[in-house]
């Protein structure tokens, strides 16, 4: 008998699509505005198998874009909160949690297992090229998220390879770094098109109290964000995802 969870969507992908979601192993890398959401659709859409990776605590800063983010979570690592929640979803989902950030030291480790989709839901440049390298160097399916900061606009979100992106800081850098690396198309992104946005009063660094709550973006001097922009990328890979689990390449 079909669990009566996933019963609408066995309607549409048919039991041998929801199947192959029930057999996949994906990995989350970073779990924030973006990452969070992308995996709260993968557990409600059929995926068996969740890997979340994540060095960061909850804190207040993210609780405006953050799946996981709440008053009564603050101060608690990220991937274990989102663990919970995938559980109380689906118990019967095996989660993975990795309280780590992913770098060139930590990658072997990290990618070992092996993954049917990786989704880079990474913001920090060095670590989204190694990422993407390692995994089309290791044959691993991947998809990554660019810039969805200082976004206000949800209509101009897109999906393309790599290598058609355009209007995208992120995706301008990311192609040329990418080309060093003899990685010129192959890897599809979730972006968008809309023109750069100033900040209302400028961009500024902040120090102190933020190392200690975990919050390195606070770190990072950063950007602006809203509620809507990071959950429509993280659920746009997931479609994607999911679509091509249940082995519709198209």
């Amino acid at each position: 008998m079909i669990d009566d969870r996933f019963q609408r969507l066995e309607l549409l992908v048919g039991s041998t699509g929801l199947g192959r979601l029930g057999r996949a192993s994906v990995a989350v890398f970073g779990v924030g505005g973006v990452g969070s959401y992308a995996v709260e659709a993968l557990v409600r859409g059929g995926v068996g198998r969740l890997t979340l990776v994540d060095p960061d605590l909850v804190c207040s800063s993210n609780i405006n874009r953050q799946l996981q983010a709440l008053e009564t979570t603050v101060g608690r690592p990220k991937v274990d909160v989102l663990a919970e929640r995938c559980r109380t979803i689906n118990p019967d989902i095996e989660v993975i949690t990795e309280k780590q950030a992913y770098t060139r030291e930590s990658s072997a480790e990290l990618l070992e297992p092996g993954y049917d989709q990786v989704l880079d839901c990474i913001d920090q440049i060095t670590a989204k090229l190694h990422l993407i390298e390692s995994c089309v160097n290791r044959g691993i399916a991947i998809i990554s998220s660019m810039g969805a900061a200082n976004k206000l606009d949800p209509t101009l979100i897109q999906v393309a390879d790599i290598s058609a992106t355009r209007k995208c800081r992120l995706a301008r850098i990311m192609r040329r770094e990418l080309r060093r690396r003899r990685i010129e198309k192959g890897v599809p992104v979730v972006y968008s098109t809309e023109e750069f946005r100033s900040l209302a009063e400028g961009r500024c660094c902040s120090t102190g109290t933020a190392a200690v709550a975990g919050d390195y973006q606070r770190l990072r001097a950063p950007l602006g964000s809203c509620s809507y922009i990071p959950p429509i990328f993280g659920l746009t890979m997931a479609g994607e995802v999911i679509n091509r689990l249940r082995g519709d390449e198209r």
